[in-house]
Parts: structure tokens; C-alpha cells; sequence
């Protein structure tokens, strides 16, 4: 990025998430329909800094200071290699912005206005700079999924707002999560070790080459703290089952199911009394989780298909960082029409 591309805007995204943080800065102008380029783009990898430690999470939440201690050097360091001292505009995406934000909403603005000149700053949950990412500003639903799950959509009005679904944790929700498949996995495999019935011999196999004999499994998995984490390593070996184990697939099946559900829950539907038949609203599925291919993703499909007749499947087209530079972008030319509020998505300056 040049000089010249300083003069049109340069924006900022920040993705936090629990396995580390990433940012990445762009010029408000460049890209399809004045939005920045996509983030995942080989060509911009140099203007991505990444760290693999992720912000500190203590008694008031996210710790401010820690996650400015990982944003701020990565910034002062793209604005160097960029030419220019400062950025016009700032999103910042959070997993838990939305009920562990309360340190980052009352210290991030103060902080990114005085190191680095910004002068628009939205504070994001992670969902929707997912749905930013992965449907940019246009009505739909995003379901995003990986170790945990959640589900939002919005139809861009006023009055409609965000409507969410799950992302209520590992022991209260986050059904059909890769947490929720490898404990449901994982349950197979101990039924299996039990003679119990609905075991799978093969989860069970599969069980022991990872973790080592059943019986240490509860030693192993319930001291740790990232047990949801661990619970999701298992959703791969689920899935290489799913061909020849019907216990396995049958789990696939049930995941699928609660996908698909919590996309239909917040789902924007035209109204009845609309006169003309509206286009069809787009349905994405994006995060890491949709990686183990096929064996989930064409139960999902189904389910979809099944539950949202009038909806349109479509691939996401970037991730949160690139939902984070959308954003941030929107802001700048003040064009953002996803919906602010005070917890999802909140415009501070």
C-alpha cells in the first residue's frame, strides 16, 4: 500500500478470538464497490500482523490493556510499512464483546483515537464481523461455527435489528457445535467401552489412539480449562468415521439438524402482506468447523433445504477480519447498514 492509497482512507480490523489476534489494515477505496480488499487475499499478507496469544481474560472481562499491548505495535507497524501515521477508522471484533466487552468499550476509544488518529470506531462481537465477513451489508443469516456455534441474521431494518441464535457455551448450548460433536462422540465411544448400547467400536478406537485407554478420560479432559477446545479435536475423527459407522453418522446427522435449525430461528422473512415476491435471502456457513468437509457439510445442506425452503446457500465469502475491514470501511464513507446497538455492534466514535 502506497502513500497514495493513504490519502483515500485507511481502515483498521481487528480480530480477537480465543486463539489469538489478528490485524489488518487496508484503504477505505480499494475493492469491489469501494469496500476493502478481502484479508484472506494471498497478495496482502503482508498488511495482516498476527499474534498467537490471545487477550487476557480477567475479573471486568476482556482486559483492555492486554489486548491494546497485542493491537497497538501491530498497527504503529502497518501504518510504517504503509507510509502514513494514521488511520481514519477502526473495527474491532471480539469474541464475548457482547457480555465480556465492558473493559474494551470503556477503554478502546480513548486508546485508538490517541495512538492512532482514528476518528470512527466500531467495538464488535464476532458474530457479526463473521457476518460482515461472510455476507458483507446485505440481509441473511451467517452461522458460524467452529469449536463453539452461533447463529445471526438481520434483514438491515431499523426496527428488525439482530436477531441470534445459540453461542450459549459448551454446557448450555452450542449444539452442533465441534464441541458438541466430539463430546457426542466421545459419549459413543465410553457406551462402546461399556457394552452399552449406541457405542461405536470404531469412535472407540478412534478414542484411544488420541487420548490414550478410555478409562483416563475423565482424568484427562475434566481438569482442563479449555475442555471445550479439547471436545472439539474430536469432531474430525467423528467425521472420518461418518463413511462406515452409522453411530458417527447419525451424530453428523443430529449436528446438522441443529445447525440448520439455528439458522432458521434467525433467518429474516418477508413480511406476508409484501405484494411482490422478494428475492431470496442468502444463508452462510462459515468458521473452521466446516472444514471437516463433506460428511457434515451435506446433512447440513439437507437440513437447510428442509427448513429454510426460500432461503439461498451461498459460501462465505471471507472471515471475521474481513468483516472487521468491511466494516470499518463503512464507517469511513458512511455507509454501514448493518444494525448498531450497545451489545453486538456499537459505533462509539
Amino acid at each position: 500500500m502506497s502513500g497514495s492509497a493513504a490519502q483515500h482512507g485507511l481502515v483498521l480490523g481487528v480480530d480477537s478470538g480465543g486463539s489469538g489476534i489478528r490485524v489488518a489494515l487496508a484503504s477505505a477505496g480499494e475493492g469491489d464497490g469501494g469496500g476493502p480488499p478481502s484479508a484472506r487475499d494471498p497478495a496482502r499478507a503482508s498488511w495482516i500482523r498476527t499474534s498467537a496469544e490471545p487477550a487476557v481474560t480477567g475479573a471486568r472481562g476482556i482486559d483492555a490493556r492486554s489486548l491494546l499491548g497485542h493491537v497497538l505495535p501491530a498497527a504503529r507497524d502497518l501504518l510504517r510499512a504503509a507510509g502514513a501515521e494514521r488511520c481514519e477508522a477502526v473495527c474491532v471484533g471480539a469474541s464475548g464483546m457482547s457480555t465480556l466487552g465492558a473493559d474494551l468499550r470503556a477503554a478502546l476509544p480513548g486508546a485508538l483515537r490517541e495512538a492512532l488518529g482514528a476518528r470512527r470506531l466500531a467495538l464488535a462481537s464476532d458474530a457479526v464481523t463473521a457476518y460482515a465477513g461472510a455476507l458483507g451489508q446485505r440481509p441473511g443469516a451467517v452461522v458460524a461455527a467452529g469449536t463453539g456455534i452461533v447463529a445471526l441474521g438481520t434483514d438491515l431494518s431499523p426496527a428488525g435489528g439482530w436477531r441470534r441464535a445459540d453461542g450459549w457455551g459448551h454446557l448450555l448450548g452450542d449444539c452442533g457445535s465441534g464441541a458438541w460433536i466430539g463430546r457426542a462422540g466421545l459419549e459413543a465411544a465410553l457406551r462402546a467401552h461399556d457394552g452399552r448400547a449406541g457405542g461405536s467400536a470404531a469412535l472407540l478406537e478412534r478414542l484411544e489412539a488420541a487420548f490414550g485407554p478410555a478409562a483416563g478420560l475423565p482424568g484427562h479432559l475434566y481438569p482442563r480449562a479449555d475442555r471445550p477446545a479439547v471436545l472439539a479435536s474430536f469432531a474430525p475423527e467423528v467425521a472420518r468415521c461418518a463413511a462406515t459407522d452409522d453411530v458417527a453418522a447419525g451424530i453428523l446427522r443430529s449436528a446438522a439438524r441443529h445447525i440448520a435449525e439455528a439458522a432458521a430461528a434467525v433467518f429474516p422473512h418477508a413480511p406476508e402482506d409484501l405484494a411482490t415476491e422478494p428475492a431470496a435471502h442468502q444463508v452462510a456457513l462459515t468458521g473452521g468447523l466446516f472444514g471437516i468437509g463433506e460428511p457434515l457439510l451435506a446433512p447440513v445442506l439437507r437440513e437447510l433445504h428442509e427448513q429454510l425452503p426460500d432461503a439461498r446457500p451461498t459460501v462465505a465469502a471471507g472471515g471475521p477480519l474481513d468483516g472487521a475491514l468491511c466494516v470499518a470501511a463503512a464507517l469511513l464513507t458512511d455507509t454501514l447498514l448493518l444494525p448498531a446497538d450497545g451489545s453486538l455492534l456499537q459505533v462509539v466514535c
